[in-house]
């Protein structure tokens, strides 16, 4: 293969790549928080500071990334929002199923080590330009959840 022909395949595939990346123009907001030593402490608070747009229809999800390290196939997880003066307007404790509890396969999507589960989150609509904190805390019965790689969240534009 030639310089000329390897070169039009690498611009080709980039092409294709800027493409399918500039399709979903529906996120508002997306961020991630890796966690130190691939465990989540349970005296450690994973806190996102996010500002939605006026009159915008939101639809969020919590993204869990985990390994094969972490030794219970559910996670609960604290979750609360808060708005721009502190006071909380949203508190609720979330279920997610990390791995099937009969196979032990995990639930979510990738490959090899690690594996992402997302959960839909309940946020309300708004109806104003607002700036909010959303706190996620683990819930379990162990003070390290091993395996734990990263906590985040996407918020995308809802059907208005």
């Amino acid at each position: 293969m030639n310089n000329k022909s390897m070169a039009n395949r690498l611009y080709g595939s980039l092409l294709m790549v800027l493409f399918l990346f500039s399709c979903n123009n529906n996120r508002i907001y997306e961020e991630y928080q890796g966690l130190e030593q691939l465990s989540w402490p349970i005296a450690d608070t994973v806190s996102f500071d996010i500002e939605v747009p006026t009159g915008q229809n939101v639809l969020s999800t919590l993204r869990i990334k985990y390994n094969q390290d972490y030794d219970y196939y559910n996670l609960y997880v604290r979750y609360l929002v808060k708005d721009s003066l502190g006071q909380v307007v949203n508190n609720e404790l979330l279920d997610m199923n990390l791995f099937d509890p009969k196979t032990g396969k995990p639930l979510g999507n990738g490959y090899g080590y690690s594996f992402t589960q997302t959960d839909t989150l309940p946020l309300r609509n708004f109806k104003e330009h607002e700036k909010l904190t959303v706190q996620f805390i683990q819930y379990m019965r162990s003070n390290d959840l091993d395996g734990i790689e990263s906590v985040g969240i996407k918020l995308e534009k809802g059907v208005n």
